[in-house]
C-alpha cells in the first residue's frame, strides 16, 4: 500500500493534512469534507495520541480501481469477473514465503490511531480491517470487512454480517466449541483489499484473485501466535481469535446506509498480538463515503452483471450509485422491451439490495 500511497503523492493525487488532527470526530469530518471537494486520498501525517499516520479515501474512485485491475472505464464488470473466473494460482503456486526481511514492529492496540467517527459512535472502531481466516475443514483462506469497536489492548468486539464466509467459519468453529483464528490486516497491498471486495463462492480462494492481480504471487510470512499466512507487506495485523459462544455489547455505530445500528450482542475477538511495518500507514475508512461505497460496489454491481449476461445479451457494464442499492445498467438496446427485461433479472439477482434499477444507452 505504501507504494501506491507513493505513487500518488508523486503525481499530486494526494491530499496532505500536516498539522495535528483529533481522531474523535475532527480527522472523519475533514476526510468528509475532502472527498465532497475531489476523490483524491486524503493522508493524515499527525494524529494526535498515536505515532502512526492515517490514511483514507484510496479506493475512493472508480478510476483508481480499474487503474488497480488493469482496465479502463465502462469495462469494469466484465474485466473483473474475468479475473474472477480465470484460472487462479493453488496457495503452493502463488505463496512467495519470506522470513526475518521484514522488518516488523511489535506493540499494543492502543499505539494505533482510535478514530471515532460519528457522534453516536460507540466508541473508536476500526473500520478497514479486512479479516483473514481459514475455513475450518478445507484450509481455504477468506477475506472479508468487519467492524471493529475497540475496547481495550485484549479486547474488540466486532460483527459478522451474515452472508459474510468468514460468518460461516465461525459457526462451524462454535458449534465444535472452537475459537476461529484470525488476522486483521490493516492496509494490505492494493491487490488484496480488492479480492477482499470480490463475490465468490465460499469454496473460493480470495488469496489468489489477489496473487493473480499480483502478477501471480503474494509475498507471505507466518504470523507469530496464530497459524495463518498473511500478506507480508501489509501495513498493520493484529493477530487473534474470535471467541465461541460468547457475546458483548457493541454498538452504536454509523452504517453506509446513513444510519445508526444500535447497540446489539456481538462476538467477542481476543487479541494476540499487533504488528507493523517500520513507517507503517493506518487506513481509516468513512463509512457512506466514497471509498466505501465504491468498495460495496465492486462486489454488488459485478454480482448483478454475471446474474444478467448469462442471461440477456447486449449488456455492457453495471454501477451502483449513488449507493450499492441503486444499480444502473448499460445496454446496447436490441430490441423492444429490452431495457424492461434487464430491470426484472436486476431486481431478482439480489432481493436485500436491489431496490432502485435505471438502465441507460451505451452513451
Amino acid at each position: 500500500m505504501r507504494d501506491y500511497i507513493e505513487q500518488l503523492l508523486a503525481r499530486k493525487e494526494m491530499n496532505v493534512v500536516e498539522r495535528e488532527v483529533d481522531p474523535k470526530f475532527e480527522l472523519a469530518a475533514v476526510i468528509g469534507r475532502s472527498q465532497q471537494e475531489n476523490d483524491n486520498p486524503i493522508l493524515f501525517r499527525n494524529v494526535k495520541g498515536s505515532d502512526i499516520p492515517v490514511v483514507s479515501n484510496l479506493y475512493g474512485s472508480h478510476r483508481r480501481l480499474c487503474e488497480i485491475i488493469g482496465t479502463t472505464k465502462g469495462d469494469f464488470c466484465r474485466h473483473w469477473q474475468s479475473v474472477i473466473d480465470s484460472k487462479l494460482p493453488s496457495a503452493g503456486e502463488y505463496t512467495d514465503e519470506v522470513g526475518d526481511d521484514v522488518s516488523l514492529l511489535e506493540g499494543k492496540l492502543s499505539d494505533l490511531p482510535h478514530i471515532t467517527y460519528c457522534e453516536k459512535d460507540g466508541g473508536p472502531y476500526i473500520t478497514a480491517g479486512i479479516f483473514l481466516a481459514k475455513e475450518p475443514d478445507s484450509g481455504v483462506p477468506n477475506l472479508s470487512f468487519c467492524r471493529s469497536m475497540m475496547i481495550s489492548d485484549e479486547e474488540l468486539r466486532v460483527r459478522l454480517a451474515g452472508p459474510h464466509d468468514i460468518s460461516q467459519y465461525q459457526k462451524k468453529a462454535e458449534a465444535r466449541d472452537e475459537a476461529l483464528e484470525v488476522a486483521i490486516l490493516l492496509g494490505p497491498p492494493p491487490e488484496v483489499f480488492m479480492a477482499a471486495c470480490a463475490s465468490v463462492p465460499i469454496e473460493a480462494d480470495e488469496m489468489a484473485i489477489a496473487a493473480q492481480l499480483s502478477g501471480g504471487k503474494l509475498k507471505m510470512r507466518q504470523c507469530k501466535t496464530v497459524d495463518l499466512m498473511v500478506p507480508a507487506l501489509t501495513e498493520i495485523v493484529i493477530e487473534g481469535r474470535i471467541l465461541p459462544n460468547r457475546r458483548e455489547p457493541e454498538g452504536p455505530f454509523g452504517e453506509f446506509l446513513g444510519y445508526y445500528v444500535d447497540v446489539g450482542p456481538n462476538h467477542v475477538f481476543e487479541v494476540l498480538n499487533v504488528s507493523w511495518l517500520e513507517s507503517a500507514t493506518f487506513h481509516g475508512l468513512l463509512c457512506g463515503f466514497p471509498e466505501d461505497l465504491r468498495a460495496l460496489e465492486v462486489s454488488f454491481a459485478t454480482r448483478t452483471y454475471k446474474h444478467l449476461v448469462n442471461d440477456i445479451p447486449g449488456v455492457i457494464d453495471v454501477s451502483c450509485n449513488p449507493s450499492p442499492v441503486h444499480s444502473i445498467i448499460q445496454i446496447n438496446k436490441q430490441y423492444e422491451g429490452h431495457a424492461k427485461q434487464v430491470i426484472l433479472k436486476t431486481f431478482s439477482s439480489h432481493l436485500q439490495f436491489n431496490k432502485v434499477c435505471i438502465v441507460v444507452d451505451e452513451d
